[in-house]
């Protein structure tokens, strides 16, 4: 039997600099050698995930905001297809774009920052001493939760956006694209960032 769960999408980040601190790729390998300590993020940052940093084939900080929908998804996860390690997706339709993936732990929350980036994170360790309710992130956030920042194209109706999960592990993202002509766009100040070296 399916079960489906509605997300809620939060359109206001309350601490934009939540992941400041970049998880560069000696951290990362540090972090993935651990062992058994480390069951969760291994699980998180596993190559196919969607919170992979070697997800585009190179070292990609998960915290950085990557233009996911100027790339065909057939050529960026083409190897990791054909190795059965893919577990996300990412199409577009004429109206809608649309992001699944499998969800390796629970309590996933999505949000879109600054009207051009969707955020998708979760925790799953508690920090130990709360000097603040907003600064366990600046640390080594990925020792305590994961992230993938993905920059909208600049025809989606950001307001619009929807998640969901199924089965209660694959999520689902709809990003509706807005009719020609409009003003629903991110506007002068959502400037695409050029990331071509990466493909």
């Amino acid at each position: 039997m399916t079960t489906y769960k509605q997300l809620e999408v939060g359109f206001e980040d309350p601490n934009p600099r939540k992941w400041c601190v970049p998880l560069k790729e000696d951290a990362f390998a540090s972090l993935m050698e651990k062992g058994n300590n480390a069951t969760a993020p291994q699980k998180v940052f596993s190559q196919g995930s969607l919170f992979s940093p070697f997800l585009f084939g190179k070292f990609f900080d998960p915290s950085d905001a990557f233009p996911l929908w100027e790339f065909e998804s057939d050529v960026l996860l083409a190897n990791l297809r054909c190795s059965n390690h893919c577990t996300v997706d990412w199409l577009q339709t004429e109206t809608d774009y649309i992001l699944k993936a499998e969800l390796p732990v629970t309590g996933v929350q999505i949000c879109v920052a600054n009207r051009k980036v969707l955020e998708i994170s979760g925790l799953w360790r508690q920090q130990r001493e709360a000097r603040s309710s907003n600064d366990w992130r600046s640390g080594q956030w990925w020792e305590q939760g994961y992230v993938r920042r993905i920059e909208l194209p600049e025809n989606a109706d950001w307001r619009k956006t929807e998640a969901s999960v199924n089965n209660d592990i694959i999520l689902q993202i709809r990003v509706p694209k807005a009719p020609p002509n409009s003003e629903i766009g991110r506007g002068s100040n959502g400037a695409a960032k050029d990331y071509s070296e990466i493909a």
